[in-house]
């Protein structure tokens, strides 16, 4: 995880702009540089993943255009290749190092040509400003704001543009900045026409392709290694990975000192898939000690994701402290696909899919939000293989009838599409989803939950949550997110839409927690 900068006006000193840079140095602890352009400047944080040398540093340049990105572009070396032998020149092994002869190609469209995660800001001489994009998914963060003179600034991070701009605001996934608009480029979310209306085809292709989107995600410079939940998706991912590397894959799991769902399951996937794997344990009081920097890195107020935050903070953060690894694979994304618990509740596939598609397009202000900063906090590199670009699409073209809870499973055509690979054992293969937040242990949201009582009485709450109109805090935890939110990010609430809940409007969801425990098909997930 690298970090980005770029601002289209030269009224705010560089001087201010480095400090408030220097924020996110987190993500990219390796090295710093600045490229001053006629309109304004560029700002580049390295973390070393491919092309380790000097040679890798951003920002590139191509005559009088630079560019600055976070990103990982898969099967970049036949593309660096045919560009040589177009006339290109590299001087390094870096991936990015291909984007700029790619713009001269294509220009604009080019975004709609990458099999990328990516957040990029260059300078066009041409245009005479800067063109900002991001990925498809938003996998990758970005944020935009404007500065006092009304010169639009770009950053991986909204705590980069805190004091800079008024209004912050995450850059839609799946769109460029180009000539002062935004323009999308693509939605993978929508779908024309399912394309995959029987069971066994759609299972196929979907086998292919989250085995093709872990290979291409196993290339890397650095070292490697995997979050093991023990749930179906990150077992899944780890097996897969185990089958297709040479050695034993790192694999990591982390849970409450007392009462930890998850850490016996991902011992079993471990010693099933022969990985090298350790074991990480954390109490109450340090889930409670790490709140305030987990709200400040998160750059949200969202319970769901604060929850489930707190634990994967714990475990990268004892990743970077004891290990030599730099890149980590993970299971988000499944769930958007493939359903939640509360899906199960879904009135019909039309609505399923409506629903499906929501959680696509939001998914960069949640789970992605949450894997991104947890582990780029910790100077390291997620990659999410479900996040594979053709396997969205494919998934998302799947008729949403086969995705609905048919045969008592959730997830079922994920777990049928690997049934005949024997990765797994079959208790896990076939074991009924927990939720992270929960699987660490059912004691850590419980503790949250007390320890927000005990910071407010009714009449405080009350009157407090009122002074919110955006995303109205409804219960104490929800309000101590918020305040905590609120010390980092004042007057920003408009950078999430809306705190992630289960769909109030079906039957079985009208709930007042975001945890599956409170719906009432929950039943042995949580053992």
């Amino acid at each position: 995880m690298c970090s980005i900068f770029g601002v289209e006006s030269k009224t705010v000193a560089l001087a201010k702009l480095q400090e408030c840079f220097e924020r996110t140095a987190a993500r990219g602890p390796d090295s710093e540089r600045w490229q001053e352009l006629p309109c304004g400047y560029l700002g580049f944080l390295r973390l070393s993943i491919m092309g380790l040398d000097e040679n890798g540093m951003q920002p590139f340049a191509l005559g009088d255009d630079f560019v600055v990105c976070n990103g990982e572009l898969y099967g970049f070396r036949p593309l660096k290749e045919r560009l040589r032998k177009a006339g290109y020149a590299f001087r390094g092994a870096s991936d990015c190092e291909i984007l700029l002869p790619l713009y001269r190609e294509y220009g604009l469209d080019l975004f709609r040509t990458l099999d990328a995660e990516f957040a990029l800001v260059l300078y066009d001489h041409r245009r005479g400003g800067l063109v900002a994009a991001r990925d498809p998914i938003g996998i990758r963060p970005l944020y935009y704001g404007r500065l006092p003179d009304g010169a639009m600034a770009f950053a991986s991070e909204p705590r980069a543009l805190v004091g800079l701009c008024e209004t912050i605001l995450p850059f839609p996934p799946g769109c460029y900045w180009a000539d002062g608009q935004f323009t999308r480029y693509a939605d993978p979310a929508h779908v024309d026409q399912f394309a995959m209306v029987e069971e066994e085809a759609a299972c196929a292709g979907l086998r292919r392709l989250l085995m093709a989107g872990v290979a291409k995600r196993l290339d890397a410079d650095a070292p490697v290694g995997f979050l093991l939940s023990g749930g179906l998706d990150s077992s899944l991912v780890c097996a897969i990975a185990a089958r297709q590397l040479p050695g034993k894959i790192r694999t990591f799991a982390i849970g409450m000192d007392t009462d930890a769902i998850d850490l016996k399951y991902a011992r079993q996937v471990a010693d099933f898939i022969g990985s090298e794997h350790t074991e990480v344990f954390f109490t109450q009081e340090d889930a409670i000690a790490a709140l305030d920097t987990v709200v400040a890195l998160l750059g949200t107020y969202d319970i769901t994701t604060i929850r489930a935050s707190i634990g994967m903070y714990l475990v990268c953060k004892y990743i970077s402290e004891h290990t030599d690894i730099r890149v980590l694979l993970t299971g988000e994304i499944s769930d958007e696909l493939f359903g939640y618990k509360y899906t199960d509740f879904a009135p019909s596939p039309a609505e399923f899919q409506k629903e499906a598609e929501k959680r696509v397009r939001e998914l960069h202000m949640y789970d992605v939000l949450r894997a991104d900063r947890c582990i780029s906090a910790n100077s390291l590199e997620a990659r999410v293989p479900f996040g594979d670009l053709a396997f969205v699409r494919y998934a998302m073209s799947i008729d949403p009838a086969l995705k609905m809870n048919r045969h008592n499973m959730g997830k079922y055509l994920l777990r049928a599409a690997f049934a005949q690979d024997h990765l797994l054992p079959e208790s896990i293969l076939w074991r009924q989803k927990a939720a992270f937040s929960d699987a660490v242990g059912h004691s850590m949201v419980d503790g949250l939950k007390a320890y927000a009582e005990a910071q407010y009485s009714d009449a405080q709450f009350a009157a407090r949550r009122a002074k919110y109109a955006h995303a109205q805090p409804f219960t104490k935890e929800s309000l101590l997110y918020r305040e905590l939110f609120e010390k980092h990010y004042p007057g920003q609430s408009q950078m999430v839409a809306d705190f992630w809940m289960p769909n109030r409007a079906w039957p079985g969801c009208d709930v007042d927690d975001p945890s599956a425990r409170v719906l009432k098909n929950y039943g042995d997930s949580g053992k």
